[in-house]
């Protein structure tokens, strides 16, 4: 992978990968790489940033990561390749989860709970990036964002959301938002893997994204908070309506 591209991925992960505390660094660690999994930030098939440079986002040893990634790849997530060209490369996970496991995702998950929560975090992110105001590099991250959902195929569509969504947290300036934010985004990922992508409300979703962008850049905060609800509320209705 060129060195680039490794740092583009590494990029990606800034949102969700933090220091660890001290007396639950394994678990600690595990949990955010889980996240990272499962919440797309790195595409199937694609490299982690290397060993070194985990371990040291994750303020750990590189001999607890390394029993980290050993119980991702017991779980079948991740893959160990040596070589030149070697690292931990994330698996592909299954696309059709069958309706056994559907039914198990939605017995163990409070639906309306989880869409709460989201909405209360997204709106709040969006809220506090209009009031603060954004740096030009920090407007130039969410633009890219933005792009990317645009400019992403159809299979790759929800990993750009993710990233998009996870970008406007991150921007708030809370590190407690984003990564609340993430896990809870992690669980709405499992929920969305359970319903079918639907063109007409993508399309809808990159008018709503487009226009909350404009909202942020321009310090609209109320306009910003609205089209963040109507974008939630959105979501909530499609879950609802297939899950429910």
């Amino acid at each position: 992978m060129p060195e680039d591209a490794v740092g583009a991925v590494g990029d990606r992960l800034a949102p969700v990968l933090r220091q660890v505390r001290a007396g639950n660094g394994f678990e600690e660690a595990l949990e955010q790489i889980l996240q990272v999994v499962r919440l797309g930030l790195v595409a199937d098939g694609e490299r982690l940033p290397a060993e070194r440079e985990l371990a040291e986002r994750l303020g750990i040893s590189r001999v607890t990561l390394r029993e980290v990634l050993k119980v991702l790849q017991d779980q079948g997530l991740v893959e160990s390749r040596r070589g030149r060209y070697g690292g931990t490369f994330v698996l592909p996970r299954a696309t059709d989860a069958g309706e056994e496991e559907l039914r198990r995702r939605i017995a163990e998950v409070d639906i309306e709970d989880v869409l709460r929560f989201r909405e209360v975090l997204e709106v709040g992110a969006a809220g506090l990036c209009a009031a603060h105001g954004l740096t030009d590099a920090q407007a130039g991250r969410l633009r890219e964002a933005l792009a990317g959902t645009q400019e992403a195929p159809l299979g790759d569509y929800r990993r750009a959301d993710t990233l998009f969504h996870l970008t406007l947290a991150e921007l708030s300036g809370s590190p407690t938002l984003t990564a609340q934010y993430a896990a809870v985004r992690a669980t709405v990922n499992d929920l969305l893997d359970c319903i079918p992508l639907l063109v007409r409300n993508l399309e809808h979703s990159q008018r709503q994204h487009a226009a909350l962008v404009e909202a942020v850049l321009e310090g609209d905060a109320d306009g910003a908070r609205e089209v963040m609800r109507e974008h939630c509320a959105g979501t909530a209705a499609l879950l609802r309506g297939f899950l429910a």
